[in-house]
């Protein structure tokens, strides 16, 4: 059985309809013993919220059928998530201004780097463990 640092792996929601780049961003999570899930759109993403399901960290694709990834991060930030951290990924860097704009903590141009995912997660474990 492997030994997990301490508290309980961080939770992370995938929201991009790009298959290929939904799953390079799973597999890297997984590698970085993250919980994941992926969705397809902004409103798959808002639903789970609406569940009252619970993510530590948040990536967002941009442009997606039926809710875009700012018009989501937007709506999620209105229900009241402020903890969770939210990514917007894309590989148009005009896309920044949208996802900050709407609530997003960070911006980050695809492709996304495994050090970049790291040293995200890392500041939402080391969160984590100081609330928890």
């Amino acid at each position: 059985m492997a030994s997990r640092n301490q508290g309980s792996a961080p939770r992370a929601l995938v929201v991009e309809d790009i298959k290929v780049d939904c799953l390079i961003l799973m597999h890297m999570l997984h590698k970085l013993n993250c919980e994941a899930t992926a969705v397809e759109n902004g409103k798959e993403a808002v639903d789970l919220f609406l569940e009252r399901k619970t993510f530590d960290i948040v990536f967002s694709g941009k442009d997606m059928p039926i809710m875009s990834g700012p018009e989501a991060v937007a709506k999620i930030r209105t229900m009241g998530a402020t903890e969770v951290k939210i990514i917007g990924v894309s590989a148009d860097f005009g896309a920044q201004e949208a996802f900050m704009q709407a609530g997003a903590d960070v911006f980050v141009p695809k492709p996304v780097k495994l050090e970049t995912l790291q040293s995200m997660l890392e500041v939402v474990i080391s969160k984590k463990n100081m609330s928890g």
